[in-house]
């Protein structure tokens, strides 16, 4: 069962190669492109205004992503949004991360390659150069990040983009075993990120 609805006639989009989890709540005007992972229990509530996740983005766990009329709410290419974020009327630049229980607000614009650390509050309007690392309640901008700084946060969106595949291509309900089986399998690196794993 999927928790997807229209709202006043207007119907969610999903790319076919995006991966939306049944627990995941879509409303309304909400646009999801391709290869985008959109997790467990997140709501993204295209009610009042316009949200975009563009390629490869991704929505992790329990993600609240919603907006107003006069601003569209958009996640750019790469865009990595982690567990229990908000974002609400904003604009998250392209391959920006944007750290666990963070909030970002209305008319905020993160330039692309930023990182947004955990439970920072990216206030209403903030303008957030590129390669911005932003941190604190209120959130400041604490430094400019370097190439390895940046390919590192880019490892963790390919991660999420392979498992937007692995999900669609093995995931399905089960009943639980009831005890361990012998020589259960282990999920590996090379499972997770393939064409980046190095032993």
């Amino acid at each position: 069962m999927n928790h997807i609805y229209a709202i006043d006639g207007i119907v969610p989009v999903v790319h076919e190669t995006a991966f939306v989890h049944p627990t995941a709540v879509l409303i309304g005007d909400v646009i999801i492109g391709p290869g985008v992972y959109i997790g467990p229990l997140a709501s993204l509530r295209g009610d009042f205004g316009r949200i975009i996740m563009k390629e490869g983005s991704n929505i992790q766990d329990t993600c609240v992503i919603h907006g107003t009329p006069e601003q569209d709410t958009v996640v750019e290419v790469d865009g990595h949004i982690g567990h229990g974020a908000v974002l609400h009327g904003c604009t998250i630049g392209k391959n920006v991360l944007v750290g666990m229980n963070a909030v970002v607000m209305d008319q905020a614009d993160v330039g692309a390659d930023s990182i947004i650390g955990a439970m920072a509050f990216v206030k209403k309007g903030m303008l957030i150069p590129e390669r911005s690392l932003v941190a604190g309640a209120p959130a400041k901008i604490i430094k400019t990040l370097t190439d390895t700084e940046i390919d590192h946060k880019r490892l963790g969106t390919h991660m999420y983009q392979r498992l937007a595949q692995r999900s669609l291509a093995t995931m399905e309900k089960v009943t639980p075993l009831r005890q361990v089986e012998p020589n259960r399998p282990r999920l590996t690196p090379d499972m997770i990120y393939p064409d980046y794993y190095r032993p």
